[in-house]
């Protein structure tokens, strides 16, 4: 099933709904707030735009950079083509480990290549840490969004999921006594665990360090604990510099959840005595990508969530209804790039407001890059009759003016005349949630027209 299909299953609970976009706007407005008290925020965001773009001119060098420092520092590094690459070394790393339990932190990396079947199927545990990713990994469900991943399930859905897999007592969705037993819960996974994997938010290329961002502490207790720790990374993940780290750190929190900064930004360099640690750098179709010099851009992308929390689609229409890992705006450009066919529809699931684009903390053109996205759909791809049909009537009368002129002086008409109930009847979904404006008497064209007509008037 496609976007709309999708959208229309979450759209049946019209509360669950409201709430969700909600919810969502809470978190944009904090984000505004907190934007809104850092001097020289639009310089911020030029110069993350500026330090990702030259990444991606220098990605080769910079992750050969990365990989030499990082190999000094006593890493051992890994490379993988693909997803299947990826998982293969990770399980061969566990299996060289005689690892059978492993606590995993949230990475976007390992969800978009199944890493968890994957392990499960060849006996190992995974648990994630994360409480909203454990929260939907004990529903059977993937996350719905990147930084909040259970953000479609309320307190009291958690709250009867813990009664099911934890043994919990009911609490009425309280948060303080679902959270206390989620700490108790998983620190006996964090103490008995054999291995620790990560993802990793920003890669330095001239110091082979890396650096995850949490709120949780989550990642730190399971690399600290286990004798193993693997990171997952995108090779877009990469940072020239040390300097550089301030002013994505910056970025990343305010534009994720209104923070000044993650409540834990953790340094990993070398591992400790009697310990080991990997990195895995994943491609993945990145290169693919990068290829593209009308998405390249979308490789800039930090993974705050800031699109997401903006979108009215996203919004009201729920992370799952976009069926890829990456969900929302910026998943809309990076999932056709994938599979055309399959995700043909998400860059259509926009209003092209431009809002994703003016919140990106590393300016990526989303609306345009979407727009350019249909461009190639509508050439590629079969179209809907209907759709198709519709767009070629709006074709005609738009070519012609003078019933361009008739169509709209009916609309006006229309609008100011003809009851609400006729107007916002069940066809116009539109007007479930909002009143159309009252109809102008006259259109611009009209206007401008008098208006000119006045002047020349007024001159003689």
């Amino acid at each position: 099933m496609g976007h709309p299909e999708l959208a229309k299953i979450f759209n049946k609970d019209e509360k669950k709904v409201n709430w969700h976009d909600k919810s969502l706007w809470f978190v944009r407005h904090k984000r505004d707030l907190s934007v809104h008290q850092v001097k020289g925020w639009e310089t911020l965001r030029d110069l993350g735009h500026g330090i990702k773009a030259h990444m991606l001119s220098n990605i080769d060098s910079y992750l050969l950079q990365f990989e030499k420092n990082a190999l000094n520092n006593g890493v051992q590094v890994h490379w993988a083509a693909n997803g299947e690459e990826h998982n293969q070394i990770v399980h061969t790393i566990l299996k060289e480990a005689h690892a059978k339990k492993v606590v995993k932190s949230k990475s976007m990396l390992t969800e978009e290549c199944h890493l968890n079947p994957f392990l499960e199927k060849n006996g190992i545990e995974v648990i994630d840490t994360d409480l909203g990713e454990r929260i939907v990994q004990l529903a059977k469900e993937p996350p719905s969004h990147i930084v909040l991943p259970a953000i479609h399930k309320n307190r009291h859905e958690v709250d009867e999921l813990f009664q099911d897999h934890l043994g919990t007592e009911p609490c009425d969705g309280d948060p303080q006594y679902l959270t206390g037993e989620a700490r108790k819960h998983l620190r006996e996974k964090f103490i008995t665990a054999d291995a620790a994997i990560t993802g990793v938010n920003f890669a330095i290329a001239d110091t082979g360090g890396f650096v995850v961002c949490t709120n949780e502490g989550n990642a730190d207790m399971g690399a600290h604990l286990a004798p193993v720790h693997i990171a997952c990374m995108g090779v877009e993940k990469i940072i020239p510099k040390q300097e550089h780290l301030g002013v994505f750190l910056r970025l990343l929190a305010r534009s994720a959840t209104g923070q000044p900064i993650t409540t834990y930004s953790s340094h990993f360099k070398k591992p400790r005595t009697g310990a080991a640690m990997h990195i895995i750098i994943v491609d993945n179709g990145r290169s693919e990508q990068l290829s593209r010099p009308d998405f390249r851009a979308s490789l800039h992308c930090i993974r705050c969530g800031a699109c997401m929390n903006t979108c009215p689609i996203y919004r009201r229409s729920g992370g799952h209804s976009y069926d890829a890992t990456i969900p929302g705006p910026i998943g809309s450009i990076l999932s056709p790039g994938k599979d055309l066919k399959k995700y043909s529809t998400l860059p259509f699931a926009s209003t092209l407001c431009g809002s994703c684009s003016d919140v990106c903390p590393v300016k990526i053109d989303i609306h345009d890059q979407l727009y350019k996205w249909r461009q190639i759909i509508t050439k590629e791809t079969p179209q809907p009759f209907i759709k198709k049909k519709s767009m070629e009537v709006m074709g005609s009368v738009f070519a012609k003016p003078s019933q361009f002129e008739k169509i709209g002086k009916l609309a006006r008409w229309s609008l100011r005349n003809l009851p609400q109930s006729i107007i916002n009847s069940k066809p116009n979904a539109w007007g479930k949630a909002r009143d159309l404006p009252e109809g102008p008497k006259q259109s611009f064209d009209d206007w401008h027209k008098e208006r000119e007509k006045n002047n020349k008037k007024n001159e003689h």
